[in-house]
This record gives C-alpha cells, structure tokens and sequence, in this order.
C-alpha cells in the first residue's frame, strides 16, 4: 500500500466543496459555509452522493472516504476551516465570546515545541463535518455488519427501542496551571479519559515546580451525546433467529432526531469500543462495538413533520376537490381485503383524528376515535389491524395474550448505564400521536385490560411504583380485534352476552363493528373470485380507480389534520335531537345492542369533526352528522337484519315505514333521494332494496317518483 498523502487529500476535498455545483448551477456546499458562517446552521452534511456525481471524481480519493471515514471527517473539517467565508450579517447574541476571541488570538498563546500548548482546531469550530451514505442498494440489516466493516461507513436500518438523555460529552479539555498562568489543551477522543495533573509547559519544568493543573469547564467544549439503541427490523431476522441490536452513538446536532419506535435508516461509522474499568475486568480482552452516526432518515415522518412538496400540494388539492375523496381514501386502505366498505370508513377516520380540545381550565377533551372491531373468525381483522399500522407514521401492534399490564403501560427497569431505575414506556407510551393496535382484545386477562381504561380516557399513563410516581403521555388512539364470547356470535344469546366486555370499557371505544360471517350466496361468490383473482394476480381488481399510495394517504392526512373544525350554533339543536332520540330507542328495547352514554354524544361530534377534516372545511356540516349517525348505527348493522325477521316485517313495508315516519316527522310531503338513503341505511337497508320499495308503492300510487331525480313526493288521499 503506497504511502498516503493526507495534505494532497485536503486539497482535494477543498476543490471539490468550493466548486461542487447542483442541477441549477448553484454552489451547493458554497452556500451552506455561508450560511455556518453567519451562525445559521451548525451541521455540514456532505452528501457522497455528490462526491459520485462530481465531475473531477476520483475513484482513489472516493473509496479511501467509505473506508477511512473517521480521519475524513477530520481532514474535511481542516478543509472547511480554511474555506469559511468571513460573515455577511451580525453575529446574534447567543454565540460564544470565547470561542470567538479564541479564533481571533489563537496565535498569542501558541508554543511550537509543546503540544498541549498548541490550540486544538476542534475548539475553534462552532459547526459538525457529517458524511451522508450513498442511497443506492439496499441498507445492512445489523447481523450483516461484519468486522470488515469496522472504520468504514455503513448503511443499517432498523427499529429504535431505547434512547438515553441528551448529555455533554467533553471534547477538549482545557487547563490552567496555577504556577506559569498557562492554558493547556487536552483532546478527548473516548467515552473516558485520564486528566492531566502536573503542568507540561517548559518554564514549569526549568523551574522544577510542579504546577498544579485546574480544569476549566466553562473553557472547555462540549458536544451533546446520546446514545440509543437499534434493533433489527422483524422482516429481515432469519428463521428461529432473535432479533439483533446495536448501540448507536448520536452526537451534536444528530441528538434528539429519534425516539423509541420510529423505524430509521442511519448511516455511520461501524467502531469497536473496548470496556472501561469493572466491565473490563469481566470481559477481558473483548471489545464491544457500536455506530457512530453520521445521518439519519425516518422511513415514516410524524404528521406534524410532513413539508408537502408542491407535486404532492397539487396532488392533495386535486384530491380535495373531488367530490368522492371520502370513499375513494377509504377504498385505497388495504384494497386487497374484499368489502368492508364502511368499516374502512371508520378506520379512515381514525387515522384522521378529530382536533384535541383544551379547556381554559385546564380539562381536557380527547379526540382520537377508539374503535373495536368484533367479529367472527376469518373476516380479516388482524389483516386490517396490520394495515393500519403500515399506513399510520406511528403505530405499534400488540396481541392480547402476547401483553402483559405493564408492557403496555410503563415498567421500572435498571438502566444497564448508570445502575439508576428508570422507566421504560410500554406500547401504549411508545404510540403516543399515533395509533396502537390490540389483537385478541378478548384474551386479555382483566387485570392487564384495567390498565388501557385511564389511557382511552384521560390519554395519561399515571404510575407509582419502586420511589417513582409520574404520569406519562400516552395520546394514542386504540384500535381493537377481538372475538365474540364462543368464539363465533351465537344468535340465540343477547348482544350483552356475546360482547362479553365490560360496560365501563365498551362506552370507551367511539365504534363496536359487529362483522358477522353471514351465508349468502351472492356475497360469498364476489368473495371467493376475489380471493382467487388476489391470490393469481398478487393485486387487487380494478376498482374504478387507481388506489392512493400509503405515503399520499399519509401526505393527505397530515394535510387534513392541521384544521381544527367546529360544530356551528345551527346543528346544536340537531345533535341534541339525535342523541336524546338514540337514548330513547335503547331505553325501549328489550335487548339493546348498544350502551349509550354521554360518551356517545362525544363520539359524534368527534367522528363528525374527522369527517369536516377530510373535506378541509373548518365548519362540521349537517351531512358529517347524518354520517357519523350512519356509521354509529351500520356497526351494528347485521344485528338489526336480525331483529327484523324475527318482528316478521318484510324489508320493503319496514322502507315505507320509515320514510312515511320520517316525512311525517318534518312535516314536508317532499323526501330527497339523498335523505331517504341515509334513513334507510342507518337501519341497514341497501339501496337497491329502497329503488325497490320507491317502484313498488308508485305503482300502487302511494307516490310519486321524479324520473331523473328520484325525489318523492307523497299524494295525501
């Protein structure tokens, strides 16, 4: 191997940083030293994309960056500081004055023959020299990183399951002696270091005294340290493996970018680190390693995160003005699934949200929508639940046997670096802002259910265990799977009895969706072609339209959560009506279906404002109402056809009833088409049953249809 020419290096990397330009023709790390330079930003992230795509590339200098990362950065850093520009604007007020005065009469001090007199450049600079990894190819899952990686860069991706604080991590260190007055500077290059306690300086040693050394922390520099933890992603761990994790160090401006459960792809420097003090006494001679990262990439932003570029702005514009935006979104989660048309409905809104309420008081009102979806076994529910969870930026998926209370809530643990106890967030803590998905809600043991009852109210996590009492956020919303008491619904028992939950938990959820697995000989048809269409082509059949993808759907909906719609003075009255009118209807009925409380009223105005947000309207309308009111009663729709038979009342004179109580109502010898569809739906009729009904009694002159309408008007005899 020839002898390398680091200085020549250095020269490389300045030419190609002054005169690097992008697709416009602009200078690209030009305009990002001015910007360090006048205090705007304090990361250089250099993308080796660019360095491929330069036009003077060379492949020598290129491979020795992948491969000797950690002395690059360094030799970049040198470069950097020779290329800064002088500032253009006025320094703010928070930047350092030692570290500029220091840059100003960094000669002063200087001593040529001693090192640790000379002035470390580390301590000059106010800014971090990152390298960005190629994107090309696919990342390392962490059991392919291997020790002939070690001081290369390297590509992982993978799931973030612990994160320390955010602590200062000494860089240099900066002395005075107490004898001559003298600074002197010591690099720190470890996690842990040996200070220094006799003076190095030559007048010290001529005079033969020992000057006594004090360390300087407000002269010293600081670098912010964290340190987190990433496990291997479930996808990439071989069969009968356990997951593998890695430690991974984030420095300066990388802290904070990540948080337990957000999925990344981080690119950095693969290091060995060897044990210190006790824990080397135990190990011996083996060395632990770690990633020094150097960039960070979240696969799933937050909502709050998402900058709409102006292709997807357009995109969503268009989208809003569609008039069937509501079922097409609802169409686009999991197409693959066969009907559930409405059910994806509510899921859709449970991805939308409604807007949190907070009182002046301090009390607040929750708007994330709870929804539990109970049915018979094989109707594709933890198929929809696992859908939800790719789609939502946040979402955590657990089984009801698989979870323990504190898994889901919070557990005091010993946190393997410091030895103190600390609390370690379970599922519910780790979906906060997002969504948290139950399987086998039903298997749950009741002990460990007690414990979602505070979050899907309160939204809080309140715990008083081993000297620690807190309460801890846990803004999720629950979405539930679970089976009937026998496993299969048993008509001849009531809706109670088969629900099998407590009351206290079943007025928590907004939605119960009963989905019983009916025979028909129709729908199993469409179901079964279905099926075998998905399983041969490995897609869904056309649908009319192209289904959005998950990360337009995700652009869509961080749109939408941003307004906060509010019900007008108008439909108070409405709401009011409808609620007091669901209340009677159970109080009349033998057997409810449903436990109706003022949480009910709630949930509609919460399903209602989700739906005012998909419109990106900032009033709820009266249609929001009617299909929140909609939804509330086709969840438990295959029930009521149920009730139906056995009352003995065919479909087509249950119809007319309907509307002729509904006309009768309002007073108005007129029905829309519109409005008699939804009247009829909330009792789960089909349309083609009411186009039936509307034939049936115009021939029989009850009354009459308008041709291209189909509005009814009523003849009164």
């Amino acid at each position: 191997m020839k002898n390398l020419d680091f200085n020549a290096d250095k020269v490389l990397a300045k030419e190609f940083l002054s005169n690097f330009t992008d697709i416009n023709g602009e200078p690209k790390y030009m305009n990002i030293l001015h910007e360090v330079a006048n205090y705007k930003i304090r990361a250089i992230q250099i993308d080796l994309e660019d360095l491929d795509n330069y036009k003077d590339k060379d492949e020598e200098f290129f491979r020795r960056i992948t491969e000797n990362t950690r002395r690059y950065v360094g030799i970049f850093a040198s470069a950097v500081d020779e290329l800064l520009p002088a500032p253009t604007e006025d320094i703010p007020d928070d930047v350092p004055i030692l570290m500029t005065q220091r840059a100003e009469d960094g000669t002063e001090n200087a001593d040529g023959t001693n090192p640790l007199r000379k002035m470390p450049p580390e301590i000059k600079r106010y800014y971090e020299v990152y390298f960005k990894a190629i994107s090309k190819g696919r990342a390392f899952t962490i059991r392919e990183v291997k020790a002939s990686y070690i001081g290369k860069l390297v590509r992982i991706s993978g799931i973030v399951t612990r994160c320390s604080d955010v602590k200062p991590l000494m860089q240099v260190a900066v002395y005075t002696c107490e004898e001559c007055g003298f600074e002197i500077y010591q690099e720190v290059t470890a996690r842990v270091f040996m200070p220094l306690f006799e003076c190095p300086t030559d007048r010290c040693k001529v005079n033969k005294t020992k000057g006594n050394l004090i360390l300087q922390l407000r002269a010293s520099k600081f670098l912010k340290f964290q340190e987190a933890k990433i496990q291997e992603l479930a996808e990439h761990v071989p069969k009968g493996h356990i997951p593998r994790s890695m430690t991974v160090h984030l420095r300066g401006e990388l802290t904070r970018k990540v948080a337990p459960g957000d999925v990344v792809e981080l690119s950095g420097i693969f290091l060995p680190i060897p044990y210190t003090g006790f824990r080397a006494l135990r190990a011996g001679l083996v060395a632990d390693t770690y990633l020094e990262a150097m960039s960070v990439t979240h696969f799933k932003k937050k909502y709050e995160d998402y900058e709409l570029g102006e292709d997807e702005e357009e995109q969503i514009a268009r989208l809003a003005e569609d008039g069937d935006i509501y079922n097409k979104l609802a169409q686009s989660l999991a197409p693959e699934i066969y009907g559930h048309e409405d059910i994806k409905k509510a899921l859709l809104l449970l991805l939308v949200g409604a807007p949190h309420r907070k009182l002046k008081d301090g009390m607040k009102i929750r708007g994330d929508l709870h929804i539990c979806l109970m049915g018979d076994p094989g109707v594709a529910k933890s198929q929809l639940l696992k859908h939800i969870i790719n789609v939502a930026p946040r979402g955590v998926y657990t089984t009801g046997k698989g979870s323990s209370g504190v898994g889901l809530t919070a557990a005091v643990q010993k946190d393997p670096v410091t030895n103190e106890m600390v609390l370690e967030g379970g599922a519910l803590v780790l979906a906060d802002m997002g969504i948290c998905a139950i399987d086998e809600f039903d298997k749950m043991d009741e002990s460990d259910r007690t414990a979602i009852h505070e979050v899907m109210e309160q939204q809080t996590v309140s715990i008083a265990k081993a000297g620690i009492t807190t309460s801890l956020n846990a803004r999720t919303a629950i979405l539930a799977a679970a089976n009937p008491a026998w496993g299969r619904y048993d008509l001849r028992r009531t809706p109670a009895e088969n629900i099998n939950l407590p009351p206290a938990l079943l007025s928590r959820f907004d939605l119960l969706w009963l989905i019983l697995d009916r025979a028909d000989m129709d729908s199993d048809l469409e179901m079964a072609r279905h099926v075998v269409y998905v399983h041969q082509k490995r897609e869904s059949p056309a649908l009319g339209f192209t289904p959005l993808e998950p990360s337009l759907l995700r652009a869509y909906i961080s749109a939408a959560r941003r307004l906060s719609p509010y019900v007008p003075r108008e439909l108070e009255e409405y709401i009011a009506t409808a609620y007091s009118s669901i209340r009677q209807e159970e109080a009349r009925s033998n057997t409810p279906h449903s436990y109706t409380t003022v949480r009910t009223l709630l949930s509609i105005l919460r399903i209602s404002a989700a739906l005012a947000r998909l419109r990106f309207s900032e009033t709820v309308a009266q249609s929001d109402v009617d299909e929140a009111l909609r939804l509330m009663q086709t969840s438990k729709f295959s029930l009521y056809a149920d009730d139906r038979q056995k009352s003995g009342l065919d479909a087509i004179s249950d119809i007319y009833s309907i509307l002729r109580d509904e006309a009768a109502r309002t007073n108005k010898m007129d029905v829309s088409y519109a409005h008699a569809l939804n009247w009829i739906s909330r009792k789960g009729y089909s349309e083609a049953q009411l186009k039936e009904c509307l034939e049936e009694y115009a021939a029989l002159n009850v009354w009459q249809i308008h041709p291209h309408t189909f509005d009814i008007r009523f003849i009164d005899a």
